[in-house]
């Protein structure tokens, strides 16, 4: 199968948005302290982009999944493939995501979280595909509702390829 890139947000569309979400984000939480828990692999060039917005003062945290196992379709399994390395009871903790698309790994997430008592967990997620969802899950701040469709790029990829591209493009399979 050959492979067709369509560019669909640029990389200063995405720019934009992170600093809409960042002034929202830090007017929602102004005097308090937060954790980002960064979600791997996908969302590091968002978080990274949206933790430079928030200051200095926003500790970090990361966890590690995987849902889609090499193709474009999630599995629907989720696979726990790292922990946070220090305790969020108490503290107000921001899930990053990339994509939320089917819920299922949010769900998962949010329920792994929040047995550890933090004050609060709320989710935002870069990318967002209401049309795919098979289990509810709240998202507090999203950057783009978008069709369901496959993306790539600032940071999310298609079999470990692709994530360093500056802005997001839709991937279509075409026959050889």
């Amino acid at each position: 199968m050959k492979e067709q890139l369509e560019s669909f947000l640029s990389a200063e569309q995405i720019s934009a948005r992170v600093d809409a979400l960042a002034e929202q984000i830090r007017t929602d939480y102004a005097g308090r302290p937060l954790v980002m828990v960064c979600v791997l692999k996908g969302s590091l060039l968002f978080f990274a982009d949206l933790a430079r917005r928030l200051g200095p003062e926003v500790r970090f945290d990361y966890v590690a999944v995987a849902s889609y196992h090499g193709g474009t379709e999630s599995s629907g399994r989720v696979r726990f493939m790292a922990d946070l390395s220090s305790s969020i009871e108490d503290k107000d903790v921001l899930l990053v995501e990339d994509i939320v698309d089917t819920g299922t790994t949010m769900r998962y997430l949010l329920g792994v979280l929040r047995e550890r008592g933090p004050s609060s967990v709320e989710v935002v997620t870069l990318l967002d595909k209401p049309s795919r969802r098979t289990v509810e899950v709240d998202v507090r701040y999203v950057g783009f509702e978008i069709p369901d469709v496959f993306v790539v790029g600032y940071g999310m990829d298609y079999d470990e390829r692709l994530r360093g591209l500056p802005y997001i493009a839709v991937l279509r399979q075409l026959p050889d």
